[in-house]
C-alpha cells in the first residue's frame, strides 16, 4: 500500500470504526445516533459489527496480490449489505432519519472507498508477495 492507495484510508476508517465499536460500543452507537438505554443489545451488535470490521481492515493490510483484492470485494460486499440495511431501518422507521443517514452514509463512503481500491489495483500492476 502506498499512501495514495485508498485502501490506506479504507483500512484506517475500518479499524478504528471496528475498535471503537468493540471497546466503546455504547460511546460508538451513540456517534451515529444509537441508543443504547433504549436498546440494551447494542453493545453485544456493536461489538460482532467491530470484529467483522477489524477482521476486514486486517486483511486488506495484511494480505497481498490477490487475497488483498479478495478482502476487498468481501468489504465492498459487507458495506452494500450495511447500505440496505441502513435504508430499510430508515424507511421502517426502526432508525431515526439522522441516525439512518450517518449508517447509511458511512457505509455508502466505505463503499466508495472499496471500490476505489480495487480500481487502483486493477489500473496499476501487482505487487510482488514479500519474501518471507
Amino acid at each position: 500500500m502506498t499512501p495514495a492507495d485508498p485502501s490506506q484510508a479504507l483500512v484506517g476508517l475500518r479499524l478504528a470504526i471496528g475498535l471503537g465499536s468493540w471497546l466503546t460500543p455504547r460511546v460508538t452507537g451513540r456517534l451515529f445516533g444509537l441508543d443504547a438505554k433504549a436498546n440494551p443489545q447494542l453493545p453485544y451488535v456493536a461489538r460482532l459489527f467491530g470484529a467483522r470490521d477489524v477482521a476486514l481492515g486486517a486483511g486488506i493490510m495484511l494480505g497481498h496480490g490477490e487475497a488483498r483484492s479478495l478482502w476487498l470485494q468481501v468489504g465492498l460486499a459487507c458495506d452494500v449489505a450495511d447500505a440496505l440495511a441502513g435504508l430499510a431501518a430508515g424507511t421502517r422507521g426502526d432508525l431515526g432519519p439522522f441516525s439512518a443517514v450517518l449508517v447509511t452514509g458511512t457505509a455508502l463512503g466505505a463503499a466508495a472507498l472499496g471500490r476505489a481500491a480495487l480500481r487502483a489495483r486493477e489500473a496499476s500492476p501487482p505487487a510482488a508477495a514479500p519474501v518471507s
